[in-house]
């Protein structure tokens, strides 16, 4: 982990994290404040100090340095947890923004649940490490620098004694920690795998309850939620382990302490009041022993989840703006010119393809599955590029032309049909969410879907459920039709379009969209003899 790749992350909160330091270094000085003014008291009482103060008088500045220091822990513990949650806030946004930014096949060859897990729990972890761990280190070092120094000079043999004991809790330290660095990422991979069974068997719902395998499914889910209790058991084991090692041997520390602080009033070297100091700067030596250790406890866990992001953050995103041109308003002229693409690992599914395609032609796109038509309507929209060859619009190289100023001027409806579980109108409304509602209603009935739409309980309001659930095959066909429409857009792909639609609805919406199509540039992907009428030109590719 390289603390220096997180720093722009943490940077923005510098003012907070500094405050929160002067706070916890505030707290570490009255700290440091108590086991003085308690042998102060002890002094007084036994008549060894020559202070001045009275014992009612040492009692009132006790009770206000306990004051001060609730109100000092009040504040640190506020801004600790408040500067957290910024920066998680913060670390996720940044996370969202390159998830949104990594070409389709990234996600297509991860489980999404990987990805929640970074957006969950990764971005957590590293928030937690720099408030609750890393924050905290300065001030813990300087309670226990103060302490010795004042131990010291007390007593220097009970204070270097102290010292001396400290390399056991550094192994002790060692011996359990470096274990959790490995636990960390085996529960990551644990709470991914079951969140991802979690998400997946909730889009296959219908068909596990169709093939009634709910039994099954409930099995896989048992076996990945046990391996995630497994990891955290032992994380848990671990962790519980760190604390009580460290205070056990820092309560056998403060016996051998007592033991030679007695013998050193029985000879004369140390004072009763000054004993009571010591022993409590030794018990206040402890905590930020404890402290340290959690820190490289922490460390470890830390280091997996950063790791992960460092990984995520470092995949390239989708084909850059290389000339930040913006692709002007098109005629709809595309062409593909010797164009060959390979999806990673498999051969190429374009071999040096070319096509040409007129402004307000409509070219039906044909051939056998796996050919590669889907493939072009991608290319076409720069969710990849290929590697020869070039895909151009109105004779401008598309990787010349900002991706925004592209994909504005080109509408997809694909097969698989994308919807949000809102209402209609926001569905319809999603590329174009400033747009009124007459334009909504006039985008639908383009699209041949208000006369449903309108049957529907609460018309362009009523809400569809998840991925349209709803509605029909056809219905959702439609709606997405609609939502492409709104952008007016002067290409138009349709990618089996007509796949959800039976016999009579597809003759229907063919007849329909004959006006529809005629004022763009449109490209049929289709198998399906019936959505050919639509086409001026057909081509077949990749072959019998």
């Amino acid at each position: 982990m390289r603390f220096r790749d997180f720093l722009p992350f943490i940077t923005p909160h510098r003012r907070a994290l500094g405050l929160m330091v002067a706070l916890l270094l505030g707290g570490s000085l009255l700290a440091l404040a108590n086991p003085w003014l308690a042998g102060l008291l002890v002094a007084s009482v036994v008549g060894e100090s020559a202070s001045g103060l009275a014992p009612q008088a040492l009692l009132a500045i006790w009770v206000s340095i306990i004051a001060a220091g609730s109100v000092v822990s009040f504040f640190s513990s506020y801004h600790i947890g408040s500067t957290g949650e910024q920066i998680t806030a913060a670390l996720r946004a940044r996370l969202y923004q390159h998830l949104q930014s990594l070409p389709l096949g990234y996600h297509q060859q991860r489980r999404a649940g990987e990805t929640l897990t970074l957006l969950s729990s990764d971005a957590a972890i590293i928030a937690s490490f720099v408030t609750q761990t890393l924050v905290q280190l300065l001030p813990a070092l300087a309670t226990f620098g103060g302490a010795f120094l004042l131990m010291l000079w007390l007593d220097a043999t009970i204070a270097l004694l102290a010292v001396c004991l400290s390399p056991a809790y550094v192994l002790a330290m060692k011996m359990i920690g470096r274990r959790l660095r490995p636990l960390s990422r085996d529960w990551v991979q644990a709470n991914s795998a079951m969140v991802s069974v979690v998400e997946e068997n909730l889009g296959m719902l219908p068909a596990i309850k169709a093939f009634t395998r709910e039994a099954h499914e409930q099995a896989r889910f048992d076996t990945a939620n046990q391996t995630l209790l497994g990891v955290s058991l032992q994380q848990l084991r671990l962790g519980a382990a760190l604390g009580p090692t460290i205070r056990c041997l820092g309560g056998l520390g403060l016996i051998g302490l007592l033991w030679l602080g007695t013998a050193h009033i029985d000879a004369g070297r140390l004072q009763a009041s000054e004993l009571v100091s010591l022993l409590l700067y030794a018990m206040l030596l402890i905590a930020p022993l404890q402290t340290l250790a959690n820190v490289y406890g922490q460390v470890q866990r830390t280091r997996g989840s950063a790791e992960r992001i460092l990984e995520f953050l470092a995949e390239q995103p989708e084909p850059a703006d290389v000339g930040e041109r913006e692709l002007r308003p098109v005629k709809g002229h595309v062409r593909f010119d010797g164009v060959t693409f390979a999806y990673p690992g498999r051969a190429p599914v374009l071999q040096d393809f070319s096509l040409e395609i007129r402004a307000g032609e409509t070219v039906a796109i044909t051939g056998r599955n796996g050919a590669g038509k889907s493939t072009l309507a991608h290319l076409l929209m720069r969710f990849a590029d290929p590697q020869s060859g070039r895909v151009l619009i109105d004779g401008v190289d598309l990787r010349e032309v900002t991706l925004d100023s592209l994909r504005s001027q080109i509408g997809l409806v694909a097969q698989h049909v994308l919807l949000l579980n809102g209402s209609v109108a926001e569905n319809i409304a999603y590329g174009s969410p400033a747009t009124d509602f007459a334009a909504i209603e006039a985008a639908a009935r383009a699209a041949h879907a208000h006369a449903f739409i309108s049957a529907l309980p609460e018309g362009y309001a009523s809400v569809i459920g998840d991925q349209g659930v709803r509605l029909s095959g056809g219905q959702r066909q439609r709606l997405a039709l609609a939502r492409t429409l709104l952008k007016d857009p002067p290409i138009l792909v349709l990618d089996e379009a007509t796949a959800m639609f039976d016999p009579a609805g597809e003759e229907a919406f063919i007849a329909e969209s004959r006006e529809l199509l005629q004022t763009r540039t449109v490209i049929l992907i289709t198998h399906r003899p019936a959505s050919l009428a639509l086409a001026d030109r057909v081509v077949e590719i990749g072959g019998p």
